[in-house]
């Protein structure tokens, strides 16, 4: 009983402690920022901003050339009479023809998604931006380079744009590796292009 008794005691004793001293004030820290506007889209707008460029580009050309070019020319001289016996007849002929014909054929298609950044705002708003993807696999290399204009009102709620509406875009995909080096002419082939 005595114990029991104690225990009461503290009890009352630290319930008054708690309510007569002062409580220091403690904030939660929030996970959002005070800025931050949840709902709000998060399409960029302002340097250093991100966006996604949905690369999907076909282009295909085709030339055909086709030339003919002749030229023929005879002549002749009948041998010669009386004082000019001694001149023999003659007759000559000259024929030049030229024929040549080539045809080109190129298509190309890309289809990628890479992220690019906004490195600059212009006065009417638009973005101007530029991303690199560079992807290595076993000894080989694929690099992406995208850089352009993009208007905001392009740019979709989910971040990204199309790269058919990215204004002075410069798509450019360079490869490095075994299988690219393969593709390409040797030096004595290059050599022999270029001097004929």
């Amino acid at each position: 009983m005595h114990s029991l008794t104690k225990s009461f005691i503290c009890c009352i004793v630290l319930g008054f402690l708690i309510a007569v001293l002062p409580v220091a004030k403690v904030d939660a820290a929030s996970l959002w920022s005070d800025n931050t506007n949840l709902y709000s889209d998060h399409k960029a707008r302002a340097v250093g901003d991100i966006l996604t460029i949905l690369i999907n580009e076909s282009s295909s050309a085709s030339r055909t050339g086709k030339a003919n070019n002749s030229k023929a020319a005879s002549g002749g001289a009948s041998a010669g009479t009386g004082i000019f016996r001694w001149i023999a007849g003659a007759d000559f002929e000259s024929e030049d023809r030229f024929s040549a014909q080539g045809s080109i054929s190129n298509t190309n298609r890309v289809s990628a998604k890479m992220t690019a950044r906004v490195i600059e705002v212009q006065p009417n708003g638009n973005l101007v931006i530029t991303g690199t993807q560079s992807i290595k696999q076993n000894g080989e290399e694929q690099k992406i380079t995208v850089t352009g204009v993009v208007r905001p009102d392009d740019v979709t709620a989910e971040n990204t744009v199309l790269s058919s509406y990215v204004a002075d875009a410069q798509i450019r995909i360079d490869g490095h590796g075994p299988i690219a080096g393969k593709q390409r002419q040797g030096i004595l082939t290059q050599i022999f292009n270029f001097l004929f």
